[in-house]
């Protein structure tokens, strides 16, 4: 049995710097970026503000989904971002 996982992006502030990423724990995975726990880009570029997230039953689906919209252009990932949060919110305290 495959483990759901989550897609998301980690923004450096309102269209900021934006990291795309995948995971079968969100809240974990946020918490390490957020207080800085993973060395690398999210770090280096102080992205710690969850902008959207996208569920999937299985974590292969979110794996594709991920790779997809690393392809994609900025401009349709800020579309896609502010279609659910127009505001850019951080989403990681609704969450908790």
């Amino acid at each position: 049995m495959n483990k759901a996982g989550y897609v998301y992006i980690m923004a450096s502030q309102r269209n900021g710097t934006l990291y795309i990423g995948v995971t079968s724990n969100l809240v974990q995975r946020v918490h390490q970026h957020r207080n800085g726990l993973i060395e690398g880009f999210t770090k280096k570029y102080d992205c710690k503000f969850l902008v959207w997230f996208q569920a999937f039953d299985n974590l292969d689906e979110a794996r594709r989904r991920e790779l997809q919209m690393k392809e994609w252009r900025r401009a349709w990932k800020l579309r896609e971002i502010e279609a659910i949060n127009p505001d850019w919110n951080d989403l990681y305290l609704s969450l908790m």
